[in-house]
């Protein structure tokens, strides 16, 4: 599961033609933490294998998967039309209503070491679930 969404977050963090430094950063800080090798990484940075159906995830997954990726989109500190769209068509494979992923940002850091409250966002999620 920790390939699929780094394959994800590869994706979006390219969604704008290049991987910033913090993206990279972050991309490899997640794999790192899941003992995950400098060669896959670097494969998985080169060969990004189109996301597959998410429907069986379960809630607190889709969570994960959606908290992720608008933390991405905004580690960087620029948010590109190109990532939010890529978000929200995330968000909808996920079982959201593409405007969580306004929502949410509000309340998403883009410092990885800044944590929200996670049980106020699952909330605020749950409201756009469709």
């Amino acid at each position: 599961m920790v390939t699929r969404q780094l394959n994800i977050l590869i994706q979006l963090a390219t969604a704008d033609g290049k991987l910033a430094g913090k993206e990279r950063k972050l991309i490899e800080h997640i794999a790192n933490v899941n003992n995950i090798g400098n060669e896959q990484i670097t494969e998985l940075l080169n060969k990004p294998e189109p996301i597959s159906d998410m429907q069986h995830l379960s809630n607190e997954e889709r969570f994960e998967y959606l908290y992720m990726v608008i933390q991405l989109m905004k580690v960087d500190g620029q948010v590109f039309k190109s990532e939010i769209v890529f978000c929200e068509d995330i968000a909808e494979k996920l079982g959201y209503k593409k405007k969580v992923v306004a929502e949410l940002s509000k309340n998403i850091y883009s410092d990885p070491s800044i944590t929200s409250d996670r049980e106020m966002l699952i909330e605020k999620a749950n409201k756009f679930r469709n």
